[in-house]
């Protein structure tokens, strides 16, 4: 990209990488102004970097005035090897494991200290789910999440404890003391059993997913809604397809970025 009026502090990179940062869940589209005040550029820079990052894919234009990601990073996001290899490793059993339950399973790892949704497989019933690939979660409020923390280092658990335990619904453990039991617990059972925790209406079972190197890698889940009674019946399929995603995955296979433990 060229270069633009001087920034102190910032080179063109980082202005660019502000820009595109600037989206999330929460605001998927914006306008101009609406980037200019969530990255604290001058209007000037924002408009020129938007229309160089327009003209390479990065953003496009939804509507008049409007911008939102573009395609092109998501081609690049696709090529990204581990994050490939372990979903086509773990694809035909997640597949196998909606067919039995007939409900929504999840491919979660850890990045950046949440919880990062890699697949999501629709199901039959009417669940309610925040969930969606890509996008990233806070690791206590969910059983995948939980049973990630479980098997990470302490320092890890430390620093997402520091971070804060935001209360996402109802069932949303806050207390870091409880969470340190409800993870000794995950490490006990080798399994986690959520409900109501973030989302009210839904509950899950998920299993750690384990690596060559006998290393946590990964956590697959099922949801189901929160009124289901007894949730010991999907535990031994959740926990086969987390063993079956275990040994498909290649001796190269390692966890996703040095932003996890």
């Amino acid at each position: 990209m060229a270069g633009g009026a001087s920034e102190p502090g910032r080179s063109v990179l980082d202005r660019a990488f502000a820009v595109l940062g600037s989206f999330s869940d929460e605001r998927p589209e914006q306008a101009l102004g609406e980037i200019v005040a969530a990255t604290g550029l001058a209007a000037a820079t924002v408009h020129r970097l938007v229309a160089e990052l327009v003209a390479w894919g990065a953003l496009e234009r939804p509507g008049r005035g409007r911008y939102r990601i573009g395609i092109r990073l998501w081609q690049i996001g696709a090529l990204a090897p581990l994050a490939r290899d372990l979903r086509d490793a773990a694809l035909p059993f997640l597949q196998d494991l909606g067919a039995v339950t007939g409900q929504v399973v999840h491919l979660v790892v850890l990045d950046d200290h949440q919880a990062l949704f890699l697949e999501r497989l629709p199901g039959h019933a009417d669940v309610p789910v925040r969930s969606r690939v890509g996008r990233r979660m806070p690791a206590h409020a969910s059983g995948p999440g939980k049973v990630l923390l479980a098997y990470a280092p302490p320092a890890f658990v430390a620093g997402v404890v520091e971070r804060g335990l935001p209360r996402m619904a109802s069932g949303t453990i806050t207390d870091p003391h409880e969470l340190a039991i409800a993870l000794a617990e995950v490490r006990r059972a080798g399994y986690c059993l959520s409900r109501d925790e973030m989302t009210d209406g839904a509950a899950s079972v998920a299993a750690p997913i384990t690596g060559p190197a006998g290393k946590v890698v990964a956590s697959v889940s099922v949801v189901v809604p929160s009124g289901t009674g007894n949730l010991q019946p999907l535990v031994p399929a959740v926990r086969l397809t987390a063993a079956a995603i275990g040994r498909a995955l290649g001796p190269r296979h390692l966890p996703l970025s040095g932003r996890r433990p």
